[in-house]
């Protein structure tokens, strides 16, 4: 999807970057954005902020997700990334997130409109090491029209699945069968809103997480 350039901050930002001392790298675009969310949600404690929250079983995974009456990703490219995996990157965010932000360094602020969809926010991050990161939104997020039920069931675990499968009375024949068998019927028998609302209401609720799992940090 092709987007012009015409806000003004991007073509700031663009025409800036070369005068820049420093690069900003995702550490220090990941704290910042972390404290900017922390901040944000301070009063919200059915707030939940997740790192590397995996998506797909863990095939794709979005940087942070804040979860509360939407789960929204934010996407991190840092001036030292390239962009050459965010097309594959979105084919699964597009399916799963209500809202989508990409956090990218002034580097890449000039492709970042015409890389994403419309629907996606923007923000860029100025400055490095040197000095304090500042993040500049350039696009706000809107909902994202294209929810896929099933993808949004495999942000289940499937044990969390078949007990909502139980309390649906709709478990019968694949209780003990693969997941995917468990997640398709789920899919079916399910509403596409309260789908995302129970998703939702389990990834904030989570105490035991797998190993390979990032810690959760909460609002407040």
């Amino acid at each position: 999807m092709k987007c012009e350039l015409t806000d003004p901050r991007v073509a700031d930002l663009v025409e800036n970057r070369s005068n820049a001392q420093s690069l900003a790298n995702d550490g220090q675009i990941r704290c910042r954005l972390k404290e900017y969310l922390r901040t944000l949600y301070s009063k919200d404690p059915e707030t939940v902020i997740l790192d590397e929250l995996g998506l797909r079983h863990g095939y794709s995974r979005i940087d942070l997700a804040v979860v509360n009456g939407s789960l929204h990703g934010f996407e991190i490219k840092s001036d030292r990334d390239t962009l050459r995996r965010l097309a594959r990157q979105a084919e699964t965010y597009n399916k799963v997130l209500d809202f989508v932000t990409l956090v990218t360094g002034q580097y890449h602020a000039d492709r970042a409109l015409s890389a994403t969809p419309e629907w996606w926010g923007i923000q860029v991050a100025q400055g490095g090491s040197d000095e304090g990161i500042r993040l500049v939104e350039v696009r706000k997020p809107s909902q994202n029209p294209g929810l896929d039920k099933l993808a949004i069931v495999r942000l289940l675990w499937r044990d969390e699945a078949v007990s909502l499968l139980e309390d649906l009375g709709a478990a019968d024949g694949v209780r003990s069968r693969p997941r995917r068998f468990v997640y398709s019927r789920l899919a079916d028998v399910m509403e596409l809103d309260a789908l995302r609302a129970h998703v939702r209401s389990c990834l904030t609720c989570r105490r035991d997480w797998r190993s390979d799992s990032r810690p959760m940090s909460y609002g407040g």
